[in-house]
């Protein structure tokens, strides 16, 4: 990818370890692995000791509250920049002649002939869309918003089956680098991984309030907290920098909505909730050839909005895993028997910032941009409040600190 977008996106390999925990946990990763070696893919399950050659710093003693037993390793995974990925496609697609246009709120969109108010909704066709910056003609409209998908959706008068929820995370100060591998913990529902510059980098379940906050809590620090220290006690003196959060868009059943809607025109490719990055190259070349055919491809068949009204859902919880716990719930992050603290307000739901909706209905206010003049086939970005672009930059604000390292090779 680096080099055919000429742009170093930063893409770490360096093995992947999903924990097993319990003897259940250890079965299923070993059916996982040997779904991935038919399918090609380099994938094997490996004991504890072996967890421990790999991640020195994992406590996989048997005393501890979730002891690990085992793990699903995949030697070929590692981390890539997700904002370095977006520039190198944005360059790449300006060189090609696309128009980006940033900070240009998209109002509405423009549909004819619909059964609902205004010609919107099933049966009507996409004209256009409307800008702070002027109309633009335009028969294909592609929705590819995530968190915001359903409020798109609601323009041109389709309704999506879909929640839109906080996704948090949080690093920490540089220390010296330790950690070989990413590490997973379904059970915990936690993530980390350490940068090249020695940042720890950690993630956890979804927040269980359907909200587009994306404030942080002290309520996901401590959940995040008391669950990583079960993995790695090691850690404990090392301080949080900063934290942020994304929104997720959640389908029922946990996969991705992709394809045509019941406005002739208007196509979606929304529904990626916590694990959208991934399959962004692959989902957007399928449904390009979605668009240039007029038939769905193959492997995007069965995502088809059309599936939650005809009963065919397809279940992908084991994907989200992290995400939701072994019911497909969306867990708290509450650690076991603690009434959680939230900046907030205890056990009250993030408020909405003012001017905006709950998940799923229209109407966001967008900055003020300057005008100009906009043309068919030009390529719009829906731009956000600056509220949410900040938190989108963590990335741009890394501040180094020099690790302190004592004789004895802790970091702190």
């Amino acid at each position: 990818m680096s080099a055919e977008l000429n742009l170093n996106v930063m893409f770490s390999q360096r093995g992947h370890l999903t924990l097993a925990h319990s003897d259940a946990a250890l079965r299923t990763m070993r059916w996982r692995a040997e779904v991935n070696v038919l399918e090609g893919v380099d994938s094997r399950v490996i004991d504890a000791g072996e967890v421990k050659a790999l991640v020195p710093s994992l406590d996989v003693s048997p005393r501890t509250a979730h002891p690990i037993l085992g793990a699903l390793y995949h030697p070929p995974g590692g981390i890539i920049r997700h904002d370095a990925v977006v520039w190198g496609y944005g360059r790449a697609a300006a060189a090609l002649g696309v128009e980006l246009h940033q900070e240009t709120e998209v109002s509405d969109i423009l549909v004819a002939g619909g059964d609902g108010p205004d010609g919107k909704g099933p049966g009507g066709r996409v004209t256009g869309v409307r800008t702070s910056r002027g109309d633009i003609n335009a028969p294909v409209v592609v929705n590819c918003a995530a968190g915001w998908a359903s409020i798109v959706a609601a323009m041109a008068g389709v309704a999506l089956p879909i929640t839109t929820t906080p996704l948090q995370a949080a690093v920490t100060e540089p220390v010296k680098v330790f950690l070989s591998a990413v590490v997973v913990s379904g059970s915990l529902h936690v993530y980390v991984s350490q940068t090249d510059r020695g940042e720890l980098v950690f993630g956890a379940a979804v927040d269980p309030v359907a909200t587009y906050s994306t404030r942080g809590s002290l309520e996901f620090v401590e959940g995040l907290a008391g669950n990583i220290l079960q993995l790695m006690p090691g850690i404990a003196r090392v301080r949080l920098l900063r934290q942020w959060a994304g929104l997720c868009d959640m389908t029922p059943d946990y996969s991705p909505v992709m394809g045509r809607t019941p406005v002739d025109g208007f196509f979606v490719d929304v529904g990626w909730g916590t694990y959208g990055f991934k399959a962004g190259p692959v989902s957007g070349e399928q449904l390009a050839a979605c668009i240039a055919t007029g038939r769905a491809p193959a492997l995007i068949a069965a995502f088809d909005l059309a599936r939650f009204t005809e009963d065919r859902l397809v279940g992908e919880k084991g994907a989200a895993a992290v995400g939701t716990d072994a019911a497909g719930r969306l867990p708290s992050l509450r650690p076991p028997g603690r009434r959680g603290l939230s900046l907030l307000g205890r056990d009250q739901p993030a408020a909405r910032p003012r001017g905006h909706h709950r998940p799923g209905v229209a109407n966001l206010p967008a900055p003020a941009c300057q005008r100009g003049r906009l043309a068919a086939g030009d390529l719009v970005l829906p731009s956000l409040p600056p509220a949410r672009r900040a938190g989108a930059q963590h990335t741009l604000t890394n501040e180094f600190r020099e690790p302190v390292v004592d004789p004895r090779g802790a970091v702190e």
